[in-house]
């Protein structure tokens, strides 16, 4: 007992012990070496197990529940051949809604984040504007009045601002607010703020032959710039409802593809030739 006093309660108590038993530093070092072998051993099979289950699972951000079982259950029983519901690959069509779907909506649109941040270039240009409601209240900066601002104030704005370019200019300057703007909340680009599991979705779709397409109230345009990069989906394979937005151009409104429907209040909107839906 007199030794455990002394090197527990000694300022030395390391020293002392390692000079009192000379063999105790190697024993401490060999079990440091081993620990750190096994803990990099456990590591690389986590590894290896994430990546396993990576490969096997087309939804690795989806909650094992019945959401996840009801997609995978729907996409095996539309492809394969022996199944009662299967969808010949011409007829496999998924539609998806954008804002709040696959990206973020809140605290508003963020082709009305746009526009609203475009009030100001476009009162330069026009200095009647100025004095002008809405746009006297969206140059004040007031939050909460811009924010009570009506859907037809928002009209207004959205169709001064969407307006009177070429749409080659107009994909440039969309281009390049998109690559500076950030998010009030999350400080990060809108681009960024897409919803993982979605993307899983639209990749696990596109694996098993369906052909995945947009359906937005925003304007065609403006979904344009960025659709393929952060959706994987191409510019003719979205379209805006007759009622929504127009942008840059006329001509660019109410462009539709013939087998998409003009609205759609699910996820999937529509997978197979009897209009199956999850």
């Amino acid at each position: 007992m007199e030794d455990f006093g002394y090197y527990f309660l000694g300022p030395n108590f390391a020293q002392s012990l390692f000079q009192k038993k000379p063999g105790l530093m190697k024993s401490v070092t060999r079990g440091f070496a081993r620990f750190r072998v096994v803990a990099l051993t456990l590591f690389s099979l986590l590894l290896v197990s994430l990546e396993a289950r990576a490969q096997t699972d087309p939804l690795p951000s989806w909650n094992d529940g019945t959401a996840k079982q009801a997609i995978l259950t729907f996409v095996r029983a539309t492809t394969d051949q022996s199944s009662p519901k299967f969808a010949p690959p011409e007829a496999r069509v998924a539609t998806f809604d954008q804002d709040g779907t696959l990206w973020v909506e809140q605290p508003m649109y963020t082709q009305v984040v746009y526009s609203l941040e475009r009030v100001k270039a476009l009162a330069d240009k026009k200095p009647e504007l100025k004095n002008v409601e809405p746009f006297k209240t969206v140059l004040s900066g007031d939050r909460e009045a811009i924010a009570k601002l009506t859907m037809p104030d928002l009209e207004k704005i959205l169709a001064a601002t969407l307006s009177g370019m070429s749409v080659e200019r107009f994909s440039a300057e969309v281009k390049n607010w998109l690559a500076t703007a950030r998010h009030p909340r999350w400080n990060r680009p809108y681009t960024k703020l897409v919803y993982q599991p979605m993307l899983e979705l639209l990749r696990y779709l596109r694996a098993n032959g369906y052909k995945t397409f947009i359906v937005t109230g925003g304007g065609q345009d403006f979904v344009r710039v960025y659709a393929e990069q952060v959706y994987g989906i191409p510019p003719n394979k979205w379209s805006v409802p007759r009622a929504g937005l127009s942008t840059a151009t006329t001509r660019a409104a109410g462009r539709f593809s013939p087998k998409i429907p003009s609205s759609c209040s699910t996820t999937i909107m529509r997978a197979s030739p009897k209009g199956s839906t999850l």
